[in-house]
């Protein structure tokens, strides 16, 4: 999240009348993230998130609100998408893709202990689950087609080591795409992006509970240990090297295997899903660092982080899934 784009107190006026939701009390940027346009907007009658959509065009966005609408719907911890006096859930302001949804209580937990894996591992597997039936089809945007085209913008940013790893990555995985057991990995809508400042936490440190996942805007259809292996890349790790705490992990994993029992064929995927997470975040990671767009608060991540992260997954030995 980030502002590319200026909303200011009367765009909000206009834009409530739109609604049933109240008269506006407050609106302020959100400072964190690199993809949207995002206000928390308040009003007499609710607290919101405001998002105005830079990258994304209408046309795609009924995938990510209504998978909202619909795991909100089956009791999924989510922001709940906003329905406009037509009916509809989508709108515009200044030209942009524009949505209004809930604001979840809680905040995010910047270390989070085994207590927080495990409830975010038992929180994704029910939304997986309860995804299933979901009625809208539409593929991740940043997989694989997305890291082939990606590659060769990056690759004149990059020195001979990093050329190598991020080519003898790619190659691994385009093969993998097109394996027998690739194709017997489970899939449906997937968040793809649940790391840990997309989850929402309230109660205390040793005895939090769930306040909900938030920002679906990376959500796709992709395999479910992929959206476990980009979770696990982020909660289960320590940030200066990206080693896995296995405690962390086991709970993770241990929580969501409990809801939705992994099965044979993921076991055998995992290392290979682990590089492919990570090597999704270190390609858009340099993008965004290399070739930015200009926003007013954004502040791109260091793409050595996932660089490290693939090295050590290419390398050594993950936690197990159970």
């Amino acid at each position: 999240m980030a502002v590319f784009t200026t909303v200011t107190e009367d765009d909000a006026h206009a834009l409530l009348t739109r609604y049933d939701l109240g008269d506006l009390v407050a609106l302020r940027g959100i400072t964190a993230g690199i993809e949207n346009t995002n206000y928390f907007l308040d009003t007499t009658q609710g607290a919101y998130v405001l998002t105005l959509f830079e990258v994304l065009t209408i046309e795609q966005l009924p995938f990510y609100i209504e998978l909202m609408h619909h795991l909100s719907g089956r009791g999924v911890p989510v922001p709940e998408p906003q329905t406009l006096r037509d009916g509809t859930r989508i709108t515009q302001m200044h030209g942009k893709p524009t949505v209004l949804v809930t604001r979840l209580n809680g905040g995010y937990e910047p270390e989070p202990g085994p207590v927080h894996c495990g409830l975010t591992g038992e929180t994704l597997a029910h939304a997986h689950l309860e995804g299933r039936d979901f009625s809208i089809q539409q593929p991740n945007l940043r997989g694989l087609d997305w890291w082939i085209e990606t590659a060769p913008k990056v690759r004149p940013f990059l020195n001979d080591s990093q050329a190598a790893l991020l080519d003898q990555t790619l190659t691994e995985q385009i093969e993998f795409a097109q394996s027998a057991l690739y194709q017997d990995l489970p899939a449906g809508p997937s968040h793809c992006d649940l790391f840990r400042d997309n989850v929402l936490f309230g109660g205390t440190y040793d005895v939090p509970h769930m306040g909900g996942f938030i920002d679906f805007y990376f959500a796709g259809c992709d395999t479910w240990v992929f959206d476990v292996a980009v979770s696990v890349n982020d909660w289960c790790i320590q940030r200066a090297t990206g080693a896995f705490i296995r405690k962390r992990a086991s709970a993770w994993l241990a929580a969501y295997h409990a809801v939705r029992p992994f099965t044979d064929a993921e076991r055998a995927a995992w290392p290979t899903m682990l590089r492919a997470a990570a090597l999704r975040f270190w390609l858009s990671r340099l993008y965004d660092f290399h070739i930015p767009r200009p926003a007013q608060t954004l502040k791109p991540h260091d793409p050595r982080h996932f660089e490290r992260i693939l090295r050590l997954r290419s390398t050594s030995t993950a936690p197990a899934l159970p």
